[in-house]
């Protein structure tokens, strides 16, 4: 998943901002008791996020794919004063160990948690979207990419994770996850609605800016 060389990565780890100390128990809690810790945003993805949230400083934020819960507070820390970010998460195991940090955080008011399909949770969401971050299921990213986008404001932000998959995206022989992440990449630069951009931290963060409807 990360294709720069160990000392490279840990460079970086050192001289980016350190993590909170909730974010470094929750990180440190993933990697020991949690299945599929990868699936974790980490340190310099979460510093990646929160700066992100903070440039944009959303009203409303979404997030699709909880897990547990590390993403959800490092993209809270951009909230306006009277903001929230709305999270989802189907796992009931994942979403309970979301929702006992997100208790224990500064952010606690400003986080609601839908333990719930996504596709349900999106279509019920009534506010004007600021900022949304995609992290789940990787089939249906072109899906929630499409229900998301007449939610989201003029200047508004969807980022989306693992658009590199391991650089399988770049294999001419794939599975059908990897095929769902490649469309979705043709389909987000093909969009003259958006600006786009993918960043190479980790697995690959697609980052669009919604210009137009």
């Amino acid at each position: 998943m990360d294709f720069l060389p160990e000392n490279i990565q840990k460079y970086i780890s050192n001289i980016s901002q350190s993590e909170s100390p909730i974010l470094k128990e929750l990180n440190r809690y993933t990697n020991s008791k949690v299945i599929l810790p990868r699936m974790l945003s980490g340190h310099v993805q979460g510093r990646f996020l929160s700066m992100i949230s903070k440039l944009v400083n959303p009203e409303i934020i979404v997030e699709v794919g909880t897990y547990t819960g590390y993403s959800c507070l490092c993209l809270a820390e951009g909230l306006k004063k009277n903001g929230k970010i709305i999270t989802i998460e189907k796992d009931e195991e994942f979403a309970s160990i979301a929702k006992k940090f997100f208790d224990r955080s500064k952010y606690k008011e400003k986080i609601s948690l839908l333990i719930e399909d996504a596709t349900t949770a999106i279509e019920n969401i009534s506010e004007k979207i600021d900022l949304a971050f995609i992290d789940a299921d990787k089939v249906n990213y072109t899906k929630y990419y499409d229900m998301l986008f007449p939610k989201l404001k003029n200047g508004g932000l969807i980022v989306a994770d693992n658009v590199l998959w391991s650089g399988k995206v770049t294999q001419k022989v794939i599975d059908d996850e990897t095929q769902s992440i490649k469309n979705f990449n043709i389909k987000v630069k093909n969009d003259e609605r958006v600006e786009n951009l993918i960043v190479g931290i980790r697995d690959g963060i697609m980052v669009c800016q919604k210009i137009k409807d």
